[in-house]
């Protein structure tokens, strides 16, 4: 037998470099992420490289040369086809889950869109947490071709097509850290999307006190700096900065946001008007980016696919493409919280109902979460109910109420 030490890791001495705050090209953004996916890395080593990149320590050439690393670093899908649409939201925005919807109405037009996304990262649910509750999601690349050819579109976790493979290791740790820095959220989102052999990306950014970003000189920085990416790594992409004052939608929690998806698809009376909206806006401006459909033309041909019932057939017919359809159930342990004055519905706090609905057991208990019942500026009466939370167990459900009990502020009436 012969033991000896390990080798050593050469790619670590430029994460030493960017502890410093040194500028990193393509060839050192390269070797860090061979080395990542090659499993080289421990949790230590990630947990430095993306405390190094964090903050703005990372230029818009760092943040171009990482996306283009991680491209390289996996699989990449092609279509063979000139047009193959995106759209991603960067989220920090409770229920606010418009891609399943943009997804069945775009491509019950007739474009061509492989929708990869994340699971949670620091929220109560992310697009494949929630998709997770109505169909399959872990589908390898040949899957999703064979979903893809047959209906146009999919709704699959990105995890398992080893598209841009190190992004999956890194968002490991940045939800362990509550990190999502922007250098890091670019290369994220556009190497999934080029990965997934995408040329035309509509990008959701909202804006609010709350939200992830936080007022509008930031949320156009981020948009520039997506769009100037996107030219560098041959994606054409338009960025749509939104209101992030408050949660879209009722449902917060992978459950309770699909109920909402079917509502809206089905055209239900009581299906969350804002959540349509916003689908709507995104679904046009992605028809309308495609070139497929004239300028000024792509909110009526979208409304019209919404309304007409066939987006909710294509949603259908692509879940079950990738294996079933299930109808979602809610979590068995539920408890209402009431208004306890009079007043103007001033202000959602968007973090705190986010980590009450997390408390709750979201996204993990794929049923928990929070039904919100209000919006703002609505006039709310003493005893009035302002949303339910929901858990799979009691332990969960006292867990997530010892948290409002505590914190007066998720929801200011005045």
């Amino acid at each position: 037998m012969y033991v000896s030490h390990l080798e050593p890791i050469e790619s670590l001495s430029h994460v030493r470099a960017k502890i410093y705050n040194k500028k990193l090209d393509y060839k050192a953004y390269n070797n860090i992420i061979t080395d990542i996916v090659e499993g080289d890395y421990s949790n230590i080593h990630l947990s430095a490289f993306i405390t190094a990149c964090a903050g703005d320590r990372m230029d818009i050439d760092e943040i171009s040369d990482l996306t283009k690393a991680m491209i390289a670093s996996g699989k990449q899908l092609n279509w063979n086809k000139d047009i193959v649409v995106d759209k991603h939201c960067i989220g920090g925005l409770p229920g606010n889950r418009t891609t399943p919807l943009v997804v069945a109405i775009v491509a019950a037009y007739g474009l061509t869109m492989p929708k990869t996304s994340s699971r949670a990262i620091t929220s109560p649910a992310g697009t494949a947490d929630t998709m997770e509750v109505l169909t399959n999601v872990t589908l390898s690349s040949e899957e999703i071709k064979t979903v893809v050819e047959k209906e146009g579109g999919c709704f699959v976790w990105g995890g398992t097509a080893q598209l841009s493979p190190a992004d999956d290791v890194l968002i490991k740790i940045e939800k362990a850290l509550d990190i999502d820095s922007e250098g890091q959220l670019i290369a994220s989102v556009l190497s999934k999307k080029a990965a997934a052999g995408s040329t035309h990306v509509v990008i959701d950014i909202p804006v609010g006190e709350t939200a992830k970003v936080r007022s509008t000189e930031m949320g156009e920085k981020l948009k520039n700096h997506m769009e100037t990416v996107g030219t560098a790594v041959g994606l054409n992409v338009k960025v749509v900065v939104t209101d992030g004052t408050q949660p879209v939608g009722r449902g917060i929690g992978p459950t309770l946001e699909a109920i909402d998806i079917l509502k809206v698809l089905k055209n239900e009376e009581d299906a969350p008007k804002d959540l349509t909206e916003r689908a709507l806006l995104l679904a046009t401006e992605l028809l309308e980016l495609s070139g497929k459909v004239e300028k000024g033309k792509g909110q009526e041909t979208a409304h019209k696919i919404l309304k007409s019932g066939k987006a909710y057939e294509k949603f259908v017919a692509i879940c079950k493409a990738q294996g079933q359809f299930s109808k979602p159930v809610l979590a068995p342990y539920k408890i209402e919280i009431k208004a306890e004055k009079s007043g103007v519905l001033q202000r959602i706090d968007n973090r705190k109902i986010a980590k009450l609905a997390k408390l709750s057991g979201a996204p993990q208990s794929k049923s928990a979460g929070i039904l919100l019942n209000v919006h703002l500026g609505e006039q709310i009466e003493e005893n009035q109910l302002l949303y339910t939370i929901y858990a799979e167990s009691k332990g969960e459900l006292n867990y997530a109420l010892e948290y409002e009990n505590n914190h007066n502020d998720i929801i200011t009436i005045n």
